[in-house]
């Protein structure tokens, strides 16, 4: 098997690969499994396709990628036209791409794209909002402040998902902050949501039914598990196969997850605050369409070339389905870091790092 845009070969969960080559590593029942999951994924996205891209609204384009500001796009766009609609709004903290607000100004700026955004949200769509926290020497949770803007309209909360991930900021007088939430509603009742594309390995796959008429009977769906509302999805920092200039740029990955869920084939997925265009690109490695605004020229500039390379197929994305990174403490570098650091915590060196590692 070759190595795809995905970066990873066959014979990293299997024992031998298709030529026949053996691998050293060993095969778990889980990395079997994630494997299958893995290429079940990668063969949902399109490998290559023609791209019809576009400034202005125009409903037969593939991506409409407005440079300006979203409240212009969205007033193009016909009512009740959206499937789903994804984006993380700025958080007001004085990013490069934002002019920092006071939060009832920032509110009131949200409100009128919330607004704006649920006229244009089909019946049945979905709407998922992805927020951290304003901080301004104390955090303000920027799901709660913003929740109410969505309820006034009568939309659903389906969930509030909690995104995890293990790099940021190193705080000093609070925990290091670790998670965003993903707000997610929908526009009644009769909404459009399909969990089998998104499923994960099971924990236990040989559990099976202890009672009733099922007893003895293995109980795991054979698609795998639903994701829960906590996902652990590494974030882009700076040895990401994905990163780019962007400071706060969304993981393909993540997007992949609701476009999947939330859309089928040929539907419209919008980010009024489009950036280097990831919800764009998960849009299209699956065969959908996506609208977005960006007011930053050269992120415009950075997202088309993305999608020209999704389009082609040559475009590096972090694979759905692939595990997060977990080292191997046995190698040489990480004995020798662990010894620096016992030596350095005024912890007795002797002993400690074989109690260390038998902890692991």
């Amino acid at each position: 098997m070759e190595v795809g845009s995905e970066g990873r070969r066959a014979c990293d969960y299997s024992s031998t690969n298709e030529e026949g080559k053996g691998c050293k590593k060993q095969v778990s029942s889980n990395n079997l499994f994630r494997a299958i999951l893995e290429t079940r994924m990668r063969d949902r996205r399109v490998q290559r396709r023609d791209l019809k891209l576009v400034n202005d609204f125009d409903s037969a384009a593939d991506v409409v990628y407005y440079h300006g500001d979203c409240r212009e796009l969205l007033q193009q766009v016909p009512r009740n036209f959206f499937q789903l609609i994804v984006t993380s709004p700025p958080y007001n903290i004085g990013k490069e791409y934002e002019n920092k607000l006071d939060l009832d100004t920032y509110i009131k700026q949200q409100g009128e794209i919330i607004d704006l955004c649920v006229d244009k949200l089909k019946e049945g769509g979905s709407i998922c909002w992805q927020v951290g926290n304003h901080v301004n020497g104390e955090i303000v949770p920027l799901d709660i402040i913003l929740y109410p803007l969505f309820k006034k309209h009568g939309l659903k909360l389906r969930n509030r998902i909690m995104w995890h991930f293990g790099h940021g900021l190193h705080a000093t007088k609070r925990f290091s902050g670790r998670y965003e939430t993903i707000l997610w509603f929908t526009k009644g009742d009769d909404y459009y949501f399909n969990v089998d594309p998104v499923r994960v390995p099971p924990k236990y796959p040989a559990k099976k039914y202890f009672r009733g008429a099922k007893k003895g009977q293995y109980s795991c769906n054979p698609m795998g598990k639903n994701p829960s509302d906590v996902w652990e999805i590494p974030n882009v920092k700076a040895n990401h196969v994905e990163k780019t200039e962007h400071p706060a740029q969304f993981p393909v990955e993540l997007i992949e997850r609701l476009v999947l869920s939330m859309t089928k084939e040929g539907d419209w997925v919008c980010d009024p605050f489009m950036g280097v265009a990831s919800t764009a690109v998960a849009a299209i490695l699956h065969n959908r369409k996506a609208a977005g605004a960006e007011k930053v020229a050269k992120y415009v500039t950075i997202g088309k070339k993305r999608l020209q390379l999704a389009a082609e197929g040559k475009l590096e994305t972090r694979p759905m389905g692939k595990p997060v990174y977990e080292p191997d403490w046995e190698q040489p570098e990480m004995l020798k870091g662990m010894k620096y650091l016992l030596s350095k915590s005024g912890q007795p060196l002797e002993g400690g790092l074989e109690m260390f590692l038998e902890s692991k």
